[in-house]
């Protein structure tokens, strides 16, 4: 902003100088009234100028359609729609979504500050607006091996960065709970710049809120119940609605929600698949689930809107108002959220349903390919040995949840060694540390994937991001790594001994080089080969997979160093579990 540019802006809207762009015949979404207003929008230099009865250089006709904020996604990890900032905004844009705020902790697990550097780089003059959010917690949790380790002083200069809003998600609630100086020293460098702290309280009771409230924490994407939502509420959190890929908790939160707390609420999707956002959709498709459970349309798109740009403090977004950034959407149909084009700075960078802009994406740096570097494993290695009761502990999958059960139960053997069960739906889960040839190998015993035959393989494991595998037989695990290891990086479906379909994710083995159209193709291939070998569950057996290496979310998770249960915030061997033993 100069003196030229406001002394231009000052006489656009006082209708001393024509607009550079005026819309007309729309209905404005008053998201401050939550009225309807019939008039033109006065755009000058990609900002709203003003409301009202102007006259233009450049006409757009809305033809009596709906005039809409552009939606915002308060919290999303790009890299899990396996591709560039560039092909994502090809994707979203289409949608509605046309500022998001990204955590790019996947990346920073595997790359460190050259990841995050990356994806800064990557969505630099892209027409969607990506802020980021500094990852706080690489690794999630020191129970792990991670590809890097991230302290504050690492973090430091990223906050140099306009487009750097925000410190992510506080992974490490039992840091927080310890006043563990290392992660104290990172929240208080975010406050000193000012900046705003997501959390992620996954599984955390009232207490625990308040820890994190108390630590300037103000944030909660991890709620699965409308009480957990209730809770932070009550004690002054925004609460980020959730409907991912594989956390689908949108319908059973949106039960909180009412006229006179809607205001602290906002919509993410956190981790959400290519195929899903570009099937589904993406933040328009919350706001729509949301008007279908009884929320008023112009509260949804409020919500989608508003909401998140003031959680950010993105004072120029949200809105259809002077002053304001002129990122919107013209909607055919309030009730359905039918998008028909989205501008951003009053460009047209979408229409029905096609990004019509040519974006070009990042040629990645050297140091984020050839990420899979792990050592050699046998057979040996893989190999469960049992107890003469043969009961242990096992991770049970909640479909459409990232959250799993810890079961206790006996499992089939022979010679002494687990042995997978179609009959009792069990599977073999491996993580394999692939960053930095330490060798550590987790085992554990998964109940509830659905497989028949095969194996299935992905260096997507969050957070950490090693090799996870599940399956039927060693032979397929094997032969599943190994295609891995050869594409460096990328997800794998093995069925006696060949790939029935794979994806190379060169780019920190979290992300593909190829047009986003490819990975969809690619993905739906896998989606053969997942039925091919018996798959039959109604949720996504690979984002499912993903996350069970995740040791911040209960109950029972696998890292590379072995089964870690999330309440008691350690590692336990996979032989029967007393503490449990009585309580399932």
């Amino acid at each position: 902003m100069n003196q030229k540019t406001l002394k231009k802006r000052i006489a656009v809207a006082a209708k001393k100088e024509p607009a550079d762009t005026v819309v007309v015949n729309g209905k404005i979404i008053d998201v401050f009234n939550q009225e309807i207003i019939e008039a033109d929008l006065a755009i000058v230099d990609g900002v709203i100028a003003g409301i009202g009865k102007y006259n233009g250089h450049n006409v757009i006709d809305a033809k009596g359609k709906y005039i809409s904020p552009g939606f915002i996604d308060g919290h999303v990890h790009i890299e899990s729609a396996m591709v560039t900032p560039a092909e994502f905004a090809k994707v979203v844009l289409p949608h509605g979504v046309t500022t998001v705020i990204a955590d790019p902790h996947e990346i920073a697990n595997v790359s460190g500050v050259d990841g995050i550097q990356f994806m800064l780089d990557a969505s630099d003059d892209i027409p969607l607006n990506v802020y980021i959010g500094i990852p706080s917690c690489v690794p999630a949790t020191p129970f792990e091996n991670a590809g890097a380790i991230l302290e504050a002083i690492d973090l430091k200069p990223f906050y140099n960065h306009d487009r750097c809003i925000a410190l992510g998600e506080v992974m490490d609630y039992p840091a927080v709970h310890n006043r563990d100086d290392a992660m104290l020293e990172k929240l208080l460098q975010a406050m000193e710049n000012e900046r705003v702290i997501d959390g992620h309280a996954a599984g955390i009771e009232q207490n625990g809120i308040n820890v994190y409230m108390a630590a300037g924490i103000t944030s909660d994407h991890e709620c699965t119940t409308s009480e957990e939502a209730k809770d932070r509420l009550q004690r002054g959190m925004y609460v980020m609605l959730r409907e991912g890929s594989a956390s689908r908790d949108l319908r059973e939160l949106l039960k909180a929600v009412n006229d006179k707390n809607a205001r602290r609420c906002l919509f993410v999707t956190d981790d959400k698949h290519l195929d899903d956002i570009i099937e589904e959709g993406s933040i328009d498709h919350n706001v729509r689930v949301a008007i279908e459970h009884g929320i008023s349309p112009i509260t949804a798109i409020q919500m989608a809107t508003l909401n998140g740009a003031e959680r950010f403090k993105l004072t120029r977004k949200g809105a259809i108002a002077p002053g304001y950034d002129a990122d919107f959407l013209l909607l055919d149909n309030l009730e359905e959220v039918m998008i028909s084009e989205t501008y951003v700075s009053g460009e047209l960078v979408a229409k029905n349903g096609h990004c019509n802009q040519k974006i070009v994406s990042s040629v990645p740096d050297d140091r984020l390919m050839n990420s899979v570097n792990m050592k050699e494993i046998n057979k040996e290695d893989l190999q469960i040995n049992l107890p003469d009761d043969n009961v242990v502990n096992v991770i049970s999958i909640i479909p459409n949840s990232i959250v799993t059960k810890h079961h206790i139960q006996k499992v089939p053997v022979q010679n002494k060694q687990f042995i997978p069960s179609i009959k009792d739906d069990l599977s073999k889960l491996v993580v394999l540390e692939r960053h930095h040839s330490r060798g550590t190998v987790g085992l554990g015993i998964l109940n509830g994937l659905g497989l028949k035959t095969g194996a299935i393989a992905s260096t997507i494991a969050h957070d950490s991001h090693n090799i996870v595998a599940a399956s039927m037989n060693d032979e397929d695990l094997l032969k599943a790594v190994h295609v891995i290891r050869e594409m460096q990086g990328g997800i794998a479906v093995v069925d006696k001994g060949e790939v029935l379909a794979s994806i190379p994710l060169t780019i920190s083995g979290l992300i593909s080089n190829n047009h986003y159209q490819a990975v969809y193709d690619g993905l739906q291939r896998v989606n053969d080969a997942l039925s091919a070998i018996g798959f039959e569950g109604d949720f996504n057996p690979f984002i499912t997979l993903s996350f069970l290496a995740l040791p911040v979310i209960p109950e029972l998770k696998l890292t590379d160093q072995g089964l870690f249960d999330v309440k008691q915030f350690k590692h336990i061997s996979i032989e029967r579990n007393e503490i449990y033993s009585n309580n399932n």
